[in-house]
């Protein structure tokens, strides 16, 4: 018998607690962190420390000393390991040995060191000097005959200064190709809220946390993708606040949360529980959901208005802040309850159950995720719940509004600060003047748009400022061709990735500092600022020695880089990278929000800086909040497989585990879902396998449903019964993303739809069944 390869176990404790203060230790070790270097978890979201390269959930004001998470310091100790990636590991790996390696196994060699380019003669990383690195980069950009040619990634680690100066420098290069992790994550609230109330961006900040009392939680898994939001949601369930969690997948972040800074919490065996209520509508249900809830909250006012009662529309809001609400009711009153019953996937009275909750809370907050974003109807979705919350005038209340929840740590703000494929003319006047040259007008390319480019023969330069391009994307072998087409391709990066060996003619690797780690250029300690996702701008400072003496900040590559092509005759660039107050106080002269920067930043925890929608001020083209109508979608891509396939079609949403953070693998287990040691695991109703004739444990392959013509294959995935709706899936990326079809995207964003793929399941060709791979089901 083989011997068993991992286990499915279920997990009975509560999130966080002593399994997370167990994971801290066993983290901390792996990475062989030094003894000193312990006392930087201390500075971790401190005023006057650094901040976590990990989530954007924001900072109190008035910090504790306490403020770390156990997946924040996966992410801290990742950076401040003291294993390295020299030139001799590069001499001792070709690169088609480190292809065969894992992505866990890539993760764990630890930080680079040097910078490296590509020797197709011996397969192999060698070493470059700096000054080199940037003259190939210069060479190959102004060898191109058209800007729009090269394109310039960008991943949310990196902060404000990077980010502007980097915008400044491709602009005046001359492109506006900037695909970056927004692309991919929460681009449907980007381009959706501004259709309703004007501006991308939540309405609320943490202290509205402690005025409402309902929070509705749309597609999230706190407890791993962002843990510190439930040290917010028990105070909110300690007082009494209603918290509903709306997903197919039934967290345990959101029933039971142990706080390891409340000793209670840690000698309790359930800790606190989160969610009163859970919703959990079929994967890619949310649309027909809510618009079941607001059709409810229709019904239930004209029963009002009948009676004679108090109305459950705030009218005087609708009245005096919105346009189109008459069309939005009437479409409302025209949707057929067996059609939204139909595509929630969920029973009428669960859908009355949450309409009643809302209409009899008085401070709503919605805050959403990817589980949200991540579909074809992403953008008409959150637009139908923006239009949801504005019924009852829950938009620039204390205690209620808007709360997308993103991901890495400066995603939002490196859109604040122009990393933009589609930039507005506003901001490019504005830049123009403060930079004296003509930016170009037209839109760029996203991250799915860099890929049908370079798969086309349009882009031959791709630049990767962080990141893990190629394994982020999706329809994963047809992104690895596109990358091998380039003439270079460029990555800056702490650690050695998938995306350094799916490389072009020529590539480097260019290492940089971490967010951990002291930034000084002449002589002088430099901070850098990050934007959460509620809004505040803060500095952080680094506390570790570097990891090596050869890495340079973001900042000074990204100078380097513009010196080298452009030169220094509109831009000093290196004079910029001397001293980063000197970009902030460019970055005050282009965007508004941004007055008196760099003493702003003085005051502990920084500053906000404004929504207009949180104060009531529509940026839209009517000058109000507009209410949007859409309709259920009926004729999709998954409608259609569903009619030809039958029940055989299932709908697969891809997840991440507890052990990784967006494309990093810390570790092999998923404690909180019960799976240990595994990765290609396929979550399943029992109801499916039965009725496609499977067993748990049993090893299965998924191939998606599409009509291109493209087979899209992923191989020996072990079934694993759990609690998710009939008809659904549930896999880890990006093991997964091979299966995401490149033109599936949601309409109106570009986003890749991850959360919604159509497949049909069939043996795995070297399946075994049961036993040797422990698979139990996992209880409900």
């Amino acid at each position: 018998m083989k011997k068993p390869q991992g286990r499915i176990e279920p997990y009975h404790h509560p999130a966080a607690g002593w399994g997370a203060l167990k994971q801290v230790a066993i983290n901390l070790i792996k990475e062989k962190v030094t003894g000193g270097d312990y006392r930087m978890l201390l500075k971790q979201n401190q005023p006057n420390g650094f901040d976590c390269p990990g989530c954007a959930w924001p900072d109190r004001e008035h910090a504790s000393t306490f403020e770390f998470c156990e997946n924040g310091v996966k992410a801290v100790a990742a950076e401040a390991t003291s294993k390295r990636v020299t030139p001799d590991f590069f001499a001792a790996h070709t690169v088609s040995e480190l292809m065969a390696q894992s992505d866990y196994e890539l993760e764990q060699h630890g930080r680079l060191t040097d910078p490296m380019v590509y020797d197709a003669a011996q397969d192999r990383y060698v070493p470059i000097d700096w000054n080199a690195a940037f003259e190939l980069i210069a060479k190959h950009l102004k060898a191109l005959d058209d800007p729009n040619r090269a394109a310039f990634y960008t991943s949310g680690r990196a902060s404000n200064e990077a980010a502007f100066l980097y915008q400044l420098f491709v602009r005046m290069y001359g492109t506006n190709n900037f695909p970056d992790c927004s692309n991919m994550c929460h681009e449907a609230t980007s381009r959706g809220l501004p259709g309703t109330v004007g501006i991308g961006k939540g309405t609320v900040t943490l202290d509205d946390f402690e005025h409402a009392d309902t929070l509705l939680i749309f597609g999230q898994n706190p407890a791993t993708n962002h843990p510190r939001m439930l040290g917010e949601l028990r105070e909110c369930a300690k007082r009494g606040a209603t918290i509903v969690s709306i997903n197919p997948l039934k967290e345990r972040g959101l029933e039971r949360f142990a706080s390891p800074q409340h000793t209670l919490d840690m000698l309790s065996p359930k800790g606190v529980q989160i969610s009163s209520v859970f919703i959990r509508p079929r994967v890619g249900g949310d649309f027909a959901l809510i618009k079941g809830v607001a059709k409810r909250v229709i019904e239930l006012d004209d029963e009002a208005l009948a009676q004679g009662t108090e109305r459950i529309l705030d009218v005087g809001f609708i009245a005096e802040h919105t346009v189109n609400f008459d069309a939005f009711a009437a479409d409302l009153r025209a949707e057929s309850w067996s059609t939204i019953v139909a595509e929630a996937g969920l029973a009428v009275d669960e859908i009355l159950k949450l309409a009643d909750i809302y209409v009899k809370g008085k401070a709503v907050i919605s805050t959403w995720g990817m589980g949200i974003t991540q579909h074809k109807n992403s953008v008409a979705t959150i637009q139908l719940l923006s239009n949801l919350m504005m019924m009852r005038g829950n938009i620039g209340r204390r205690g209620a509004g808007l709360c997308p929840v993103r991901g890495h740590s400066n995603v939002q703000g490196d859109r604040t600060v122009g990393i933009e494929e589609k930039p507005t003319q506003a901001f490019l006047d504005r830049l123009a003047k403060a930079y004296d040259f003509e930016p170009p007008r037209e839109h760029g390319y996203d991250v799915v748009e860099t890929i049908h480019a370079m798969l086309e023969g349009h882009v031959k330069v791709f630049i990767g400022l962080g990141g893990n391009f190629a394994i982020a994307t999706p329809d994963t072998p047809r992104t690895f061709d596109a990358m091998r087409s380039c003439a270079l391709t460029v990555h800056v990066t702490t650690k050695l990735n998938r995306s350094h060996l799916i490389h072009g003619q020529d590539a480097l690797i260019l290492p940089t500092l971490g967010r951990t780690e002291i930034d000084t250029q002449n002589g002088v300690a430099q901070g850098v600022t990050v934007e959460d996702s509620m809004s505040m701008v803060h500095i952080s400072y680094g506390m570790n020695r570097p990891a090596s003496a050869n890495l340079l900040s973001e900042i000074a590559i990204v100078a380097r880089m513009a010196h080298a092509t452009l030169g220094s005759d509109k831009v000093d660039w290196l004079d910029l990278a001397s001293d980063y107050a000197k970009i902030r106080d460019g970055i005050e002269q282009v965007f508004d929000g941004f007055q008196n920067y760099n003493e702003r930043l003085k005051k502990p925890g920084g500053f906000h800086l404004g929504v207009a929608s949180r104060d009531r001020v529509w940026k839209t083209p009517s000058g109000k909040a507009q209410f949007v109508v859409h309709g259920i979608a009926l004729d999709t891509p998954i409608h259609r497989a569903r009619a030809e396939h039958g029940q055989k079609l299932m709908t697969l949403m891809t997840t991440r585990s507890h052990d990784q953070y967006n494309t990093t693998i810390y570790g092999l287990d998923d404690r909180y879902r019960g799976v240990y040691g595994l990765r290609r695991v396929l979550f399943a109703n029992r109801e499916d396998l039965t009725m496609l004739g499977f067993e748990p444990g049993q090893h299965v392959d998924i191939t998606s449903v599409w009509d291109d013509g493209v087979v899209r294959h992923v191989e020996d995935f072990m079934l694993v019964e759990y609690d998710i709706p009939r008809g659904c899936l549930g896999a880890y990326y990006p093991e997964t993303n091979p299966l995401v079809p490149l033109s599936s995207v949601a309409d109106g964003a570009g986003t890749p739809t991850s959360k919604s793929i159509p497949v049909l399941l069939s043996p795995a060709k070297s399946a075994t069944l049961g036993a040797d791979t422990e698979a139990h089901a996992i209880a409900a």
